[in-house]
Order: C-alpha cells, then sequence, then structure tokens
C-alpha cells in the first residue's frame, strides 16, 4: 500500500484504559499496518468521558488537543457539548486549540439537523472555517431528527461550511445523500463530501453478500463519482469499531473501483488533504 499516501478521515479516539483497543497506541499501529500516513482523531462527547473514572469532568477537546500535541501522523477534531448553551465559545474554543473541525452526531446526541442550537454551531464553524463531520444513516433515534433531506437546509444557510456525510446515509438513504451533493457542490462551490466510512459489504447466513445497514455496492460508489466528481468523497476509518483487516480490506476495494487512478488516490487521501491543509 506504500505507493498510495493514505489520509483517513474519522477515527474515534479514547482515553488509555477506558475503552478496549480504542487508544492513541491502538490507533497508530493501526494506521502503522495498513499504510496510512495521517488520520483525523474525533474527540470523545462529553458524556463518553464522563462514563470513565479516569477522564470524567475533562473536556474532551482539552484533552484530544494535549493527547496529539507531539504526533504528526494525527490531527483532531473537536466535539460540541449540547447541554451547555455556551456553543460558539466552544466552537470557537475548538479552533484556538488547533484542532481543525467539529464530530456531530445527531441521533447521538439528541439534537436535530436543522434545529437553531446546531444552526448556532455552524454559522460559529463557518467564521472559523472548521470542517464538519456528521454520522448520517441509521443510529436507533427519531428519524425526523437525522433525516438527511435536513443537509440540503445546512448547506443552502451555509453556503462556505464544509461538511462530510460520513456512511453517506448507508443503505436507506444513500440516494437522498447523494442528492444533497449534486443539489449544493457544484462548479467553484464545494462544500458537501461524501465520507466513505464503514459502507463495506456484509456477508449472510448462506455465505451470500449482501447489503448491510451501511453498506454501499461498487455501482453506487461508481454512481456517485459519476454524478458527483472524485474531489467530494473522503475516505474514513471508523476505528476502533472497523480493525485493522476491515481498513486494508476498504483500502484495496477503492484501489479496485473502475474509477480513474486520479480519483482512486484523491479519495485515499488527495481530498483530505486538500481541505484541511495537511
Amino acid at each position: 500500500m506504500s505507493d498510495y499516501k493514505i489520509y483517513a478521515n474519522h477515527a474515534h479516539l479514547f482515553p488509555k484504559n477506558t475503552k478496549p483497543n480504542a487508544d492513541k497506541d491502538c490507533l497508530k499501529e493501526l494506521l502503522d499496518e495498513c499504510g496510512i500516513e495521517k488520520a483525523v482523531c474525533f474527540a470523545p462527547f462529553q458524556n463518553q468521558m464522563d462514563m470513565y473514572d479516569v477522564s470524567r469532568g475533562q473536556n474532551p477537546n482539552d484533552w484530544i488537543a494535549e493527547e496529539i500535541k507531539n504526533e504528526p501522523k494525527l490531527v483532531g477534531f473537536g466535539s460540541i457539548n449540547f447541554e451547555k448553551d455556551n456553543l460558539e465559545e466552544q466552537v470557537k474554543h475548538i479552533a484556538e486549540l488547533g484542532l481543525l473541525g467539529i464530530k456531530i452526531h445527531p441521533a447521538y446526541q439528541e439534537v436535530k439537523i436543522d434545529s437553531p442550537e446546531l444552526f448556532r454551531v455552524y454559522e460559529a464553524a463557518e467564521k472559523e472555517n472548521l470542517f464538519i463531520s456528521f454520522h448520517t444513516g441509521l443510529h436507533w433515534h427519531r428519524i425526523a431528527d437525522y433525516s438527511m433531506l435536513l443537509f440540503d437546509e445546512v448547506a443552502f444557510n451555509f453556503p462556505k461550511l464544509r461538511f462530510s456525510m460520513e456512511h453517506m446515509g448507508g443503505y436507506s438513504f444513500f440516494r437522498e445523500a447523494l442528492l444533497i451533493m449534486n443539489n449544493n457542490s457544484r462548479g467553484e462551490i464545494l462544500n458537501t463530501f461524501a465520507g466513505w466510512t464503514s459502507i463495506g459489504m456484509e456477508i449472510d447466513d448462506m455465505g451470500n453478500e449482501r447489503q448491510g445497514a451501511w453498506s454501499l455496492t461498487d455501482d453506487d460508489l461508481c454512481t456517485l463519482i459519476h454524478q458527483a466528481g472524485y474531489e467530494s468523497s473522503i475516505f474514513g476509518l471508523d476505528f476502533p469499531y472497523k480493525k485493522a483487516d476491515d481498513i486494508k480490506k476498504a483500502i484495496n476495494r477503492i484501489k479496485n473501483l473502475q474509477i480513474t487512478e486520479e480519483a482512486k488516490r484523491a479519495i485515499l487521501g488527495g481530498n483530505l488533504k486538500r481541505e484541511l491543509n495537511l
């Protein structure tokens, strides 16, 4: 894999001795094994920090900034605590720490994509030039809060805000996610991005390849490139939920797609490198 310079999004990082196999050292081992040059690490959410005695009460953004300070292979995204009203201050603090973006999980955090609270975050993030990575697709919360079509409201109201739709809505919402991209990223405007994260096919009980809740087919991915172009697709890890074997399989899958070599290199690193100025 050394012939590609791979820059990957979407690694969930946790303090050592909390979540199993999810700390900085485990991530660095995975990057080395998979031939990945650099990865974006997401700060935990505040409630995730608070559930562990070793990290209870720590600010996740302060923690991740310190954790990766001397790690050239790692860059950081912060998280927002929606239990507090100082949303603009939190966004500004993320930028001041040198973090390059924000991870938002509308279903897990139980916030609506087009709510006034999130619009405040978007406005502040746009001013600070921070990139946002959203979880999209099924996640066991009321779908009305994270319906894919709500992302069109984000792109419309904040045209300079760049964001990725991680998992591209998965099996259920892929076409809606593609609609959002086609409706917004065009010409010189590039603000909506496809997160190629945890989209692998699954094997059923009979040994047949099937689509799981987040799976996209090769035809889906090639259609995405055909319709939206390759400049807006970004490869992601979903560490620690995906292991080294999963990541290597995903990388090889991209290399074997029926798309141009230029597109493969952009998806596997070039686009993320450009957007985050790595």
